[in-house]
């Protein structure tokens, strides 16, 4: 068995973290979304990859290679202009020569699952049960058969939704070849899909997991999940009077000072300074190179790359871009004096709990306090003492 996984796509609802790097690329304990995908996928028994690649490629082709690294074989496709999934999952038609799984880059599933759907019959489409069936497609099902695909309906007939999952032959390419462009100026494979449906030959393949990372806050959710399968690992140095609690994997090169508290699940990476007297909440993944310093606390969050945290701030359930530094006594609030969901840019995260999402190089002053919701834009600077909320595009200077 083959399998297709779609990473070309920018990722707009994820910026301002996709402003230099693919959606696909984005870190869960430490490791790209998609290698995640990938090792459940190789888990399940495939070895053959077909990568489908577009904005961002030379990251990904950077970082797997040709996948002999992770034991697998990848080739890659390039889908030139961003026209739709149909066209997507079309670029991939020189590179399978039978029944091929689909799968989008951006979401988490259990290797249980991937084995089930390989076993199946072309042509599948993997569903789900979902609280906010309005922001999928909604399909209906008899007898095993999906009736019905209805594309973000504002009044959902059921909570059983497209999981973005499939199971196909070589045959769909033929249906692509036929799609249209929609209004929206897309090649949409739902119609290749509605061909399909109309024929009564395809079929329904229900998930037992399934978590869709579309949004910044997704990350957290998905941290976490991961975060807490993984056992504990030491390749750095740990000083005397350390305390470490639940699982913590420090990475090689790393330094965790004395008087430092963590309460895991987390992960820190390579060659970081954690300390003194830092204090560390799960759950939390700290990238490579980065500072964690006297007095500081993190909570929940993910830091990435080159991040320094170097004294006295607060950063809770937030997600922060490679190359930031935050001025000493920085702080980001986390919660609501209402209570009431967090929003940020006017989307509703559904969290009672949410912080902020910090882009790549973004510089703090002293003593800046960061509002709940707020989106910051890479590069961005902030003088001392500096009140921040809301949406702040990228490279603003506020002196």
């Amino acid at each position: 068995m083959e399998c297709v996984i779609l990473a070309a796509g920018e990722g707009k609802r994820m910026r301002p973290l996709t402003a230099k790097r693919p959606k696909v690329m984005l870190p869960i304990a430490n490791r790209p979304m998609m290698e995640h995908l990938v090792m459940a996928a190789r888990e399940a028994g495939i070895t053959d990859f077909v990568f489908i690649v577009g904005y961002g490629e030379r990251e990904i082709r950077r970082y797997f290679g040709d996948g002999t690294t992770l034991g697998i074989h990848i080739e890659y496709a390039t889908q030139r202009q961003q026209r739709g999934t149909a066209d997507a999952v079309g670029v991939a038609r020189n590179h399978v020569t039978g029944p091929f799984i689909v799968l989008n880059g951006d979401m988490v599933l259990k290797k249980e699952d991937i084995t089930a759907l390989c076993h199946r019959k072309p042509t599948c489409m993997c569903t789900t049960t979902t609280d906010h069936a309005e922001d999928y497609g909604v399909v209906m099902v008899e007898n095993g058969h999906i009736t019905s695909l209805e594309e973000k309906s504002r009044h959902p007939k059921s909570n059983l939704i497209n999981a973005g999952a499939y199971l196909f032959s070589p045959e769909i390419f033929d249906l692509i070849d036929a799609v249209r462009p929609s209004p929206r100026g897309e090649l949409e494979l739902t119609d290749a899909l509605a061909v399909l449906i109309a024929r009564k030959q395809l079929y329904s393949h229900s998930l037992t997991y399934w978590m869709d990372v579309g949004h910044p806050w997704d990350l957290l959710e998905a941290n976490t999940s991961f975060l807490e399968t993984i056992p504990s690992t030491n390749e750095g140095i740990i000083e005397d009077g350390v305390t470490l609690k639940n699982t913590v994997l420090v990475g090689e090169g790393s330094v965790i000072k004395a008087g430092t508290y963590i309460e895991g699940p987390c992960t820190i990476g390579k060659n970081c300074r954690i300390g003194p007297h830092a204090y560390i909440r799960g759950a939390t993944s700290i990238g490579d190179d980065c500072h964690i310093g006297h007095c500081s606390e993190l909570k929940n969050s993910i830091i990435m790359n080159g991040t320094k945290i170097p004294h006295f701030n607060y950063i809770g359930d937030s997600i922060v871009g490679s190359g930031c530094n935050f001025g000493a006594g920085t702080k980001i609030a986390n919660l609501r004096h209402d209570h009431a969901n967090v929003q940020v840019c006017g989307k509703d995260t559904r969290r009672k709990k949410f912080g902020a999402v910090i882009g790549d190089g973004v510089q703090f002053g002293i003593n800046c306090s960061v509002n709940v919701g707020t989106m910051i834009g890479s590069e961005a600077q902030f003088a001392p003492n500096t009140v921040i909320e809301g949406c702040i595009g990228e490279k603003t200077i506020i002196r």
